[in-house]
C-alpha cells in the first residue's frame, strides 16, 4: 500500500533516506522539508571550497555527472517533492502531522505522514562568551557561511584569521586560509594537543608541527575568554595567556544534535541531546525514523551510547532508513568511531579509542607507537607511516589505532584495514592485528606490512621484551642528561648519526648495531643505556643483544623519525 513518507531535513541523511525509499516504492509519497535554501550538499568539503581545490560552491552540490541536486533536481529525478525555507515546529504523534512554517511569509501549517524521517542535523557551537556576535565571528558549517569567508579573503580583507577549535574542520580551515590565501593564520585549541578527541599527545605534536611548517601558529592549553572589536568588527581575540589580533574568527569547536523537536514529541532522547534509536534506525515510535547528526549511536567496542555527527555515518544510516521504510529490515548496529583528515603535508587517520577514552570506558589500555616505510623499502617511492595501537594489557584485545603519513591514502587504508577488524564483534586482539591478512605489492605496502608489524611491536612490548620509551619521554631525558645516568647510543649505520656523534662528543655515542658485539667495552659498567635509531627496530636488536649482557636499556620508539615528525631538537 502506498505511503505517505515526510522527511525533516534535506542535507545527509534525509535526501539519502528519501531518494533510496522512493526507488523502492515508487508508487509512494515522499516530501523532504529544509529551513534552508541549499540542500543536499557535501558539508566536509567546505574548507576545500574555501581553499579552492573545489572550484565553486555548487561542487558541493553536484553530482559526478555534474548535475545541481537541487529542488528541482529531486523532484524531477528522484520522485521527492521538496519545499525549503520551511522549519518544522512541532512533531504531532497522535494525530501524525509536523506543524511547519513557511520562513518566507510566517505561515503556520500541518503537514501529516504515514512515516516520519528526523533528518534535523547539528547546530554549530559558539561559546556565550564576550564579542561571540562581533562581525567577521562565524562557524563553517553552512555554505552561507563558507561563502562568506571567502569572499572575504578574496577581497584581501582577512589578514589574521583566528581558528577556535583543533579537531577535523579547524584544521582542515587552518590549512585553506594559510595556504591558498596566505593569511596569518592561527589555530587555538583547549586541550593541550591538537585533535584530542583522537590523538594522543605524540601525534597530536605531530600535526602541530605538521601546520607550523606551513606557518600556521598553533596555541594549546589555552582558552578564549573574549573577542574584542571597532565598528562592530572582530579586531582581536583573547585567551587566558595572550592577545591575539584577528579579522575573521571561526570557531570549530563542536556541535550539539537537533533532537528538541523530538524530545518535545515524546521520544527518548539522551539527556544531553540526541535521538535514541534502535539498529533499525527507529526512534521510540516505531513510525518515526531518525539518523545523522540528530541521533546517539552504540559504541561497538564499549558498548556505551556516542554521539558521532560524520557525514559519511549519516549517508549509511539513510541507506537502512530508505530500505526499512519500504519494508525491509536492514540495520546500523554501531561504530568504531573510523575518521581521517588531510592536513598540510600530511594525512592522519584512527579508528577506536584513544587511551584516554579507552581508560574512561573502564579497560586498562596502553599505547604503543610504531614507525616504518609504507611501501617497501626497496621501492623508490615511500613514505615514513607512524601509527600507534591502543591495547588493553589484561586481554590483549585491541581497542584502537591512530596513523600518520605523508601520504594520507596510506594511513587511511591502515585504518580502514583495522576499523573492519573492530567491527567484527569477536573483541579481536593482538594476534589478530599480527596476522590480519592485507595486500602487499611492492609499490604499495612491505612484505610484512605496517600494520602488522604494529602488532608485533605491541606484542613484544607486552611480553616485556621490548622495553621502550615514547618520542616525547626519549627527548625529555636527552634535554635532561645532565641531570640522569643514562648512556645514549646511536644504532643508526655510522653515515647518519656521525652528525649528532660529533655536535655531542662523549654524550651522544654512534655505535651502529652491526658493531655493538665487537664495541661493548664502550658501555660504561651499571648505566642504563637509552637506545636510538631510525624507526626502533635496530634499537630494539641491540636491546635484546644487550640483555643477554644484563644491561638494561630503553628504546627510543618511533626512533629518529618520530623525533623529526615532533618537531624535536638535537
Amino acid at each position: 500500500m502506498a505511503q505517505n513518507v515526510l522527511v525533516i531535513g534535506g542535507v545527509a541523511l534525509g535526501p539519502k533516506a528519501a531518494a533510496r525509499f522512493k526507488r523502492l516504492e515508487p508508487e509512494s509519497t515522499v516530501t523532504m522539508i529544509d529551513q534552508g535554501t541549499y540542500i543536499s550538499y557535501g558539508g566536509c568539503g567546505i574548507p576545500y571550497f574555501v581553499s579552492g581545490e573545489v572550484e565553486s560552491i555548487n561542487g558541493l552540490r553536484e553530482t559526478a555527472a555534474n548535475v545541481i541536486r537541487d529542488a528541482d533536481f529531486f523532484e524531477a529525478f528522484k520522485g521527492v517533492n521538496v519545499k525549503l525555507r520551511t522549519k518544522a515546529l512541532k512533531i504531532n504523534r497522535a494525530k501524525k502531522t509536523v506543524t511547519v512554517e513557511d520562513l518566507d511569509n510566517g505561515e503556520k501549517y500541518d503537514m501529516p505522514y504515514d512515516k516520519l524521517v528526523i533528518a534535523t542535523g547539528s547546530t554549530p557551537k559558539v561559546p556565550p562568551i564576550p564579542g561571540h556576535d562581533l562581525g567577521n565571528v562565524t562557524t563553517c558549517t553552512c555554505l552561507e557561511a563558507a561563502a562568506a569567508i571567502q569572499a572575504n579573503c578574496a577581497s584581501r580583507k582577512v589578514n589574521n584569521a583566528v581558528i577556535v577549535g583543533g579537531g577535523f574542520i579547524g584544521l582542515e580551515m587552518a590549512v585553506a586560509l594559510a595556504d591558498q590565501w596566505g593569511i596569518h593564520t592561527t589555530v587555538v585549541e583547549l586541550i593541550d594537543h591538537l585533535l584530542p578527541a583522537q590523538l594522543s599527545t605524540n601525534l597530536g605534536a605531530m600535526v602541530k608541527h605538521d601546520l607550523e611548517g606551513l606557518g600556521i601558529d598553533v596555541v594549546t592549553g589555552e582558552k578564549v575568554i573574549e573577542l574584542r572589536g571597532e565598528n562592530g568588527v572582530v579586531t582581536a581575540l583573547v585567551t587566558d595567556k595572550r592577545v591575539i589580533p584577528a579579522d575573521e574568527v571561526v570557531f570549530s569547536v563542536g556541535v550539539s544534535p537537533n533532537s528538541q523537536i523530538a524530545a518535545d514529541a515524546g521520544l527518548d532522547c539522551h539527556p544531553r541531546g540526541g535521538i535514541r534509536v534502535n539498529e533499525f534506525m527507529q526512534t521510540s515510535d516505531p513510525d518515526i525514523y531518525a539518523g545523522g547528526d540528530c541521533v546517539i549511536v552504540k559504541n561497538l567496542i564499549s558498548g556505551a551510547e556516542q554521539y558521532l555527527p560524520l557525514g559519511s555515518m549519516s549517508n549509511r544510516q539513510g541507506r537502512v532508513i530508505g530500505t526499512n521504510l519500504a519494508g525491509g529490515h536492514d540495520y546500523f548496529k554501531g561504530v568504531v568511531g573510523t575518521w581521517c583528515v588531510k592536513l598540510a603535508s600530511h594525512g592522519a587517520s584512527g579508528c577506536g579509542m584513544t587511551e584516554f577514552q579507552a581508560r574512561q570506558a573502564g579497560f586498562d589500555p596502553v599505547t604503543i607507537p610504531m614507525a616504518q616505510l609504507d611501501r617497501a623499502h626497496f621501492y623508490p617511492e615511500h613514505d615514513m607511516l607512524h601509527m600507534e595501537v591502543v591495547v588493553d594489557k589484561p586481554t590483549r584485545r585491541v581497542l584502537g589505532a591512530q596513523a600518520f603519513c605523508t601520504d594520507g591514502l596510506s594511513a587511511k587504508a591502515r585504518m580502514d584495514a583495522v576499523a573492519a577488524m573492530l567491527q567484527n564483534g569477536d573483541k579481536p586482539t593482538l594476534n589478530d592485528l599480527q596476522n590480519l591478512e592485507v595486500c602487499y605489492a611492492p609499490p604499495y605496502a612491505s612484505a610484512m606490512d605496517a600494520v602488522n608489524t604494529l602488532g608485533n611491536v605491541a606484542d613484544n612490548v607486552l611480553a616485556g621484551r621490548h622495553k621502550c620509551v615514547t618520542p616525547a619521554e626519549f627527548a625529555a631525558m636527552w634535554k635532561d642528561r645532565a641531570n640522569n645516568d643514562y648512556f645514549f647510543i646511536d644504532a643508526r649505520p655510522v653515515k647518519g648519526a656521525s652528525k649528532l656523534a660529533e655536535k655531542y662528543p662523549g654524550e651522544w655515542h654512534s655505535i651502529p648495531l652491526e658493531q655493538l658485539e665487537k664495541r661493548i667495552g664502550e658501555i660504561p659498567q651499571g648505566r642504563p643505556v637509552a637506545l636510538i635509531c631510525n624507526t626502533g627496530s635496530r634499537a630494539y636488536e641491540c636491546q635484546l643483544f644487550l640483555r643477554r649482557h644484563d644491561i638494561e636499556s630503553v628504546n627510543a620508539a618511533g626512533g629518529m623519525q618520530a623525533q623529526l615528525a615532533r618537531g624535536e631538537d638535537f
